[in-house]
């Protein structure tokens, strides 16, 4: 067993990455579809974010149903389903959704339309519950969360591409695009979408994943232990709360930019695909970056990568729009931004705790910038935001399960239950919008990023009194 796991299993691995990339490419999508239902509904902003609270709340509401059955089988669901069963299942219930695009357009309805994305992502609820452990599992222990990064930066690669292919489906080409949208046309991108979702189920079914994987099977006896007891360790409960204003801060960016640059700075609705492209394409710049231990252990090697797989997911990002024959001149200047990220990425030397820290403080500055400046600036620094929520999760995430033991899987379906703070967040700040303005309300952002910096401070503290130091354990490997 040990033998084997001194290495990441790639061939198990890269099956498992496609549910990665299709969260992202549904998730970014949803920032397209908000401006588009805004206008064929006639929607005020915090009702358009309605799209990313039905989307982020069925995070939670899966994760309650799963518990529910988990209790009433006395038996976690998952380890009796099999892990690849109930990723097949998840794509399976995601697919049903999708369904619901159909009727829903033909109806013109907006609540329809909001409960076919509910179901998508209730079937991603399971899948990511399955999926996260399952990363860290296919592999050493030590960089699974590099693994995590690395799985995330797959996922980016879906967000980025996401909002392209579908303002692409819906508007066609830029050329052409009229302001006259139709909501007939978001019916056949999420057909495409379902029959994808079924593909995958069996090509997953197919693969060579495990169905209970070692790591896992070790800790199979989770399911015994006592209720709540997770929720004794400080670090889970703050962390949290801590996933629940990260994944706010990360979607809330993104969902509210088309209605500033729409509102504020005049751009057509059809021109701003390629910024939120560019917003998801920082998650997975930052992600790539953060990604490089799990490659090598060469530090020379690492300190290569650094520089490399940054800009080559910039040069993703460039190719990807230059074939949706966008414009690539307001984006070269980018590339130094980038830098900033690699400094920060530097200073941080692989303490979770750290990174944390010095990201959501560097987010703060971001917002700050966006909030205080005019034109394409203000652009360029709330589209940053995205560089530096880049690896967030694999922060909070490993630290707030580190020293959970046996209650870990419990501690990480904890964890997916907070993902509903993208939606909350989201309309929080289409909320505060309609008094501040959309640029102030960016103030929303900043109180996040705030709670992440105390969080990094607090957590160190917590585990040095359990005895666990990032420092120590991370020094070994350089």
């Amino acid at each position: 067993m040990s033998s084997e796991q001194t290495q990441t299993k790639w061939g198990q691995f890269i099956p498992l990455v496609t549910v990665f990339f299709f969260w992202g490419f549904v998730a970014a999508s949803n920032d397209i579809l908000i401006p588009v239902f805004k206008k064929a509904f006639d929607l005020s902003q915090a009702e358009s974010q309605l799209v990313s609270l039905a989307f982020y709340i069925a995070y939670t509401v899966g994760a309650l149903i799963y518990n529910g059955i988990s209790v009433l089988m006395k038996q976690d669901i998952v380890n009796k389903l099999g892990y690849k069963n109930s990723l097949a299942l998840g794509l399976v219930i995601s697919a049903v959704g999708t369904l619901l695009f159909y009727p829903a357009a033909n109806l013109h309805s907006f609540p329809l339309m909001l409960s076919g994305l509910f179901i998508v992502a209730l079937g991603f609820s399971l899948q990511q519950t399955v999926a996260n452990p399952l990363a860290i599992a296919l592999g050493p222990i030590r960089t699974g969360s590099q693994r995590l990064t690395l799985a995330g930066g797959i996922n980016n690669f879906g967000t980025t591409i996401g909002p392209l292919v579908v303002s692409f489906a819906i508007f066609g080409s830029a050329a052409n695009a009229t302001s006259d949208i139709s909501i007939e046309s978001v019916k056949i991108p999420y057909l495409i979408l379902g029959v994808a979702f079924i593909a995958v189920a069996i090509f997953l079914k197919l693969s060579s994943l495990p169905d209970r994987p070692a790591l896992v099977e070790a800790s199979l006896d989770d399911s015994k232990s006592i209720k709540g007891s997770a929720l004794k360790y400080p670090q889970l409960v703050l962390g949290m709360i801590a996933i629940f204003v990260y994944v706010g801060v990360e979607v809330s960016t993104a969902s509210n930019l088309p209605a500033y640059m729409e509102k504020d700075l005049g751009f057509a609705l059809h021109d701003i695909a390629p910024y939120i492209s560019l917003y998801w394409a920082s998650m997975m710049i930052g992600r790539w970056t953060g990604a490089v231990e799990a490659f090598t252990d060469n530090v020379g090697i690492q300190k290569i990568l650094r520089f490399v797989a940054p800009y080559l997911a910039f040069g993703i990002f460039l190719a990807v729009n230059a074939i949706a024959d966008h414009d690539l001149a307001p984006f070269y200047v980018y590339g130094l931004i980038i830098l900033v990220l690699i400094a920060a990425d530097m200073a941080s030397k692989g303490n979770p705790a750290r990174m944390l820290l010095i990201f959501s403080v560097i987010g703060i500055l971001a917002l700050l910038i966006g909030m205080f400046t005019k034109g394409m600036v203000s652009v360029y620094a709330i589209t940053s935001v995205g560089l530096f929520c880049s690896t967030l999760w694999p922060c909070i995430f490993t630290l707030a399960v580190s020293g959970l033991g046996k209650h870990t899987s419990q501690g990480s379906s904890f964890l997916i239950m907070m993902i509903m703070g993208g939606g909350i967040i989201s309309w929080l700040q289409g909320a505060v919008s309609e008094f501040t303005g959309i640029q102030y309300s960016y103030v929303v952002g900043i109180i996040c990023f705030a709670y992440l910096a105390f969080y990094a401070w607090r957590v160190s503290g917590i585990l040095r009194s359990q005895g666990i130091s990032f420092d120590k354990k991370l020094s070994g490997g350089h």
